[in-house]
């Protein structure tokens, strides 16, 4: 097959977010004169996985995500005089922009790829994390269609968010587009569902479900680079 776009997703496919993460609240705790526990980090992932879970299925709204990670959390570490959750939560998204950090071989072949095919971005995140983070990168500017589920009101898994993509990205027949991610749920489903071809980013070897239809599975980004010739 082949390919004239390829529309990546940016999390844990493109931008080490668990890096970010552990950065961006230790950070954040340092900054509102709290200490910090690393097994404050685990709670958080959990609670704030589970969100991010509930709005990819619609029960929750993406705003709300925001404050209620931390409400979740001072109660769950029993943090005495926890701060105020929407001044943290605005401290933390701050501090989760600055960290641009990229995974291995996400820079190498994002350059090898740029000229090759159109590029584009479609991502569940944040405004104030994914932009600024996007502009301290070193990919962020080969991207020629940037999709921001906040900015759109409409998130993967659903098809609004791709219409969207396909509106900026000027229309391509859906057989010479491939969606490349690592969340089954939002990327895969939601490419699958739309009617293009997807390749599941799978570094961690999980094993592969049945019912759901996946073009391609890779372990490493540079696996993509024969995807494109």
């Amino acid at each position: 097959m082949t390919y004239t776009w390829f529309l990546f997703d940016a999390d844990d496919t493109l931008f080490d977010y668990d890096k970010a993460e552990s950065e961006a609240l230790s950070r954040t705790f340092a900054q509102f004169d709290c200490v910090f526990d690393a097994a404050y980090l685990d709670a958080y992932h959990t609670i704030n996985a589970q969100l991010w879970r509930d709005f990819e299925r619609g029960a929750i709204e993406q705003e709300r995500i925001k404050t209620l990670r931390f409400e979740r959390l001072f109660t769950t570490i029993g943090l005495r005089s926890a701060p105020d959750a929407v001044t943290f939560s605005a401290r933390y998204l701050e501090n989760l922009g600055n960290c641009a950090y990229l995974l291995d071989g996400a820079e190498t072949v994002i350059t090898a790829l740029r000229g090759s095919v159109h590029l584009a971005l479609i991502t569940n995140g944040l405004q104030a994390v994914q932009r600024p983070r996007l502009e301290r990168s070193s990919i962020g500017a080969a991207f020629e269609v940037i999709v921001i589920s906040e900015e759109v009101g409409c998130s993967k898994p659903r098809p609004g968010i791709f219409d969207v993509a396909f509106a900026r990205m000027g229309q391509p027949r859906k057989a010479e587009v491939l969606m490349i991610g690592d969340s089954l749920t939002s990327d895969i489903k939601g490419g699958s569902d739309y009617g293009i071809d997807t390749c599941w980013y799978n570094p961690n070897n999980t094993p592969r479900p049945t019912d759901l239809a996946i073009t391609y599975e890779i372990r490493a980004l540079r696996e993509l680079l024969s995807l494109a010739m």
